[in-house]
């Protein structure tokens, strides 16, 4: 018996909608980082991206656990020396752009190089609930009532 390796006129993409709301950071990137990268399809080739397309909405309301609203610290270098700017989770999320925080702990989670970029590129996040996306007909998923331990309440 031989192992199938996918090519990639052979995948075929499908759409997936996820509510972000009351939904805990880490638990809803992995989920979609194993969605990008396709490994919940049984025809999976690490070198081949054979992932789906995934919409999520309402980012701004993600949920993050313990005190890592105040406590976690992104940095960014300017290119100056000396300029190193830092800024905490929860000024992101009540920010201009919350869905920042979503790309970012998607983006860790997917392999580096242009095989990542390409996965990457299938990812679209809005803070609100409303997406330009409704002609494609995306599946909804409901990562929420997979595990109680996916939703936080407070």
């Amino acid at each position: 018996m031989k192992t199938h390796s996918a090519r990639p006129s052979e995948i075929e993409r499908k759409w997936y909608l996820v509510d972000a709301s009351g939904v805990v950071l880490g638990r809803l990137s992995a989920e979609i980082s194993k969605i990008l990268r396709g490994k919940h399809k049984p025809q999976y080739t690490p070198n081949i991206d054979c992932g789906d397309y995934v919409v999520v909405i309402n980012a701004a309301k993600i949920k993050l656990t313990g005190k890592k609203l105040t406590n976690k610290v992104y940095y960014k270098h300017t290119g100056y020396i000396g300029h190193v700017k830092e800024t905490t989770a929860g000024k992101i999320l009540s920010g201009r752009f919350p869905e920042r925080l979503i790309k970012g702990a998607v983006e860790s989670m997917i392999t580096r190089g242009p095989l990542g970029r390409d996965q990457m590129k299938k990812l679209k996040v809005y803070a609100g609930d409303k997406h330009p996306h409704t002609a494609q007909n995306p599946e909804v998923l409901d990562i929420a009532a997979q595990n109680p331990k996916n939703k936080r309440s407070a």
